[in-house]
């Protein structure tokens, strides 16, 4: 699941799906930046393909945004029983 803004820029208006080998932070935004090339540099660095800042992920209830991108997702991400959440943080005081 994407942020409004990062829907708005890919011109989608739902939930995006992906099919990935093996299921992985990486692997997953390496195929929505694929099928989204507007989306490439907005969620990660294009260069050093680090988080950006402002940007966290979710899934199953924990915050996966500190976690390597190479690890395995959740079983139920996997299954589609729960989604990967991106989403745009907040800042303030």
């Amino acid at each position: 699941m994407l942020p409004g803004h990062l829907k708005r820029l890919a011109q989608v208006d739902h939930e995006v799906a992906v099919d990935v080998a093996t299921a992985t932070i990486a692997s997953v935004l390496d195929a929505v930046e694929a099928a989204y090339p507007a989306l490439r540099g907005t969620i990660r660095d294009q260069s050093t393909g680090k988080r950006r800042n402002f940007i966290r992920y979710f899934a199953c209830n924990e915050d996966l945004s500190h976690s390597s991108a190479d690890d395995p997702l959740p079983d139920a991400v996997v299954s589609g029983a729960e989604p990967l959440l991106v989403v745009g943080a907040m800042a303030g005081g």
